[in-house]
């Protein structure tokens, strides 16, 4: 049988397409870096992100710290998220410019907060306009790498599995990718990742 040809470039967004990076958001607040990272490790932040971006809300989030001062901090990160996405990867937006004029489509499956995704949008205009279909983890509930949020992907696109090159910074989402029948790319550099499109004759 046939392998279906690639139809459509999924990406990840945050460190493929936009530098995540949390620490701007705290460090008015702690004065260092090392202060930000001793609260990171004493409430647990990025496994409360992860919450986060399955659906939980970080007032809520905030709620379940005992210290006064760390639960005001967590509530308030969203009011200051698009500190934390400032700076584009624009070899990856390059790449992509290129596939979208070489006929592919181009979706994105994004681990992002419901609440921060509308201020990540205002801090970078172009994610609001650069994809066909944009899953987002914390508005649907679920996050990678649970296989449910890809095959949600495909039945709101009308995609099989099988048309979609995934791309995505973390191991773990591309291999879950992979299992359910899309072919996968663990993003390092644009330079990295344009050899593999080459390969695949996308660009």
């Amino acid at each position: 049988m046939t392998q279906p040809a690639i139809r459509a470039v999924v990406f990840d967004i945050g460190n493929v397409l936009v530098i995540w990076d949390p620490y701007p958001a705290f460090e008015q607040a702690l004065g260092s870096r090392a202060a930000v990272d001793a609260f990171f490790d004493r409430i647990e932040f990025h496994e409360r992100n992860l919450r986060a971006d399955a659906g939980a809300r970080f007032a809520d989030l905030a709620d379940e710290l005992e210290d006064e001062a760390d639960r005001a901090l967590l509530a308030s990160y969203p009011s200051r998220f698009g500190l934390t996405v400032a700076e584009t990867i624009e070899g990856t937006w390059a790449l992509m410019d290129r596939l979208r004029a070489a006929g592919l489509e181009i979706h994105a499956i994004t681990n992002w907060s419901a609440e921060n995704w509308d201020t990540g949008i205002a801090a970078q205009p172009r994610l609001g306009a650069a994809f066909g279909t944009a899953v987002v983890s914390g508005e649907v509930g679920m996050a990678k790498p649970d296989p449910a949020i890809f095959r949600l992907f495909c039945a709101r696109t009308g995609l099989e599995p099988t048309e979609c090159l995934f791309i995505d910074d973390k191991e773990e989402n591309v291999a879950a990718a992979r299992a359910i029948g899309m072919d996968g790319v663990r993003f390092t550099t644009p330079e990295a990742l344009e050899p593999e499109l080459e390969a695949r004759g996308l660009i």
